[in-house]
């Protein structure tokens, strides 16, 4: 039975003696992830504080960005980093390229599941927050924003699920990750059937814990409201 077929015992055990190879897309991945995490957060804070803000403009900006780039693929934007920016003499790193895609492409995400955290709160918090003497920025801090992450939590975990499984996008452009080191092993001996299981496992291993910490934050919040 496992001496034939796309899971033939033999393959496994190239897989398993090649581990260095797939160890240093795990971690590629991993970097990555977290990066571009780090860059989703900021983005979202900034622009769904924006989209709550009085002045217009701000809206404006806020909008711009966010149906940019929730209405083009991923794939595309990766895409332009690493072929259309050389053109205008900006030559980022393959990993750059990568954090800065999913980056700012799951920023615009974060920035809508903040949006809809701040304007969950009812009005008058602002309000009183004014009369008091903050500014907008001093309001959100310290008044809006530690009432709205109850809210914001559990959304904001499944945004990170669904940005480690988009890091597979940088196989595209040969950017070291998971998917990459997996389909160039392959690609050289034909061994995809356990190159794709252990990838799919080890995205599960990362993937699975955050979702399921996500449903708890959700049933925590729902018992809680």
């Amino acid at each position: 039975m496992f001496e034939t077929g796309p899971f033939a015992l033999f393959k496994w055990e190239k897989l398993f003696s090649d581990w260095r190879i797939f160890a240093e897309g795990f971690f590629t991945t991993i970097s990555v992830s977290f990066l571009g995490l780090l860059l989703a957060l900021v983005l979202g804070l900034i622009f769904g504080v924006l989209a709550t803000s009085q002045f217009r403009s701000a809206k404006i900006i806020n909008r711009i960005y966010v149906e940019f780039i929730q209405n083009t693929p991923l794939v595309i934007q990766v895409f332009f980093l690493y072929n259309g920016l050389p053109h205008l003499d900006i030559v980022l790193p393959v990993f750059a390229v990568g954090v800065i895609g999913v980056g700012v492409y799951h920023g615009a995400y974060i920035a809508e599941v903040i949006r809809a955290g701040i304007q969950a709160i009812h009005r008058g918090q602002l309000e009183a927050a004014y009369s008091q003497g903050f500014t907008f920025w001093q309001a959100m801090r310290y008044i809006i924003l530690p009432q709205a992450k109850i809210i914001i939590f559990p959304p904001l975990t499944n945004q990170a699920v669904s940005l480690i499984k988009n890091t597979s996008v940088m196989a595209m452009v040969a950017g070291g990750d998971l998917m990459y080191h997996a389909d160039s092993w392959s690609s050289n001996n034909l061994y995809y059937g356990p190159a794709y299981v252990v990838v799919g496992l080890l995205y599960l291993s990362l993937c699975l814990p955050l979702a399921r910490f996500a449903d708890y934050l959700e049933r925590k919040a729902k018992m809680n409201p």
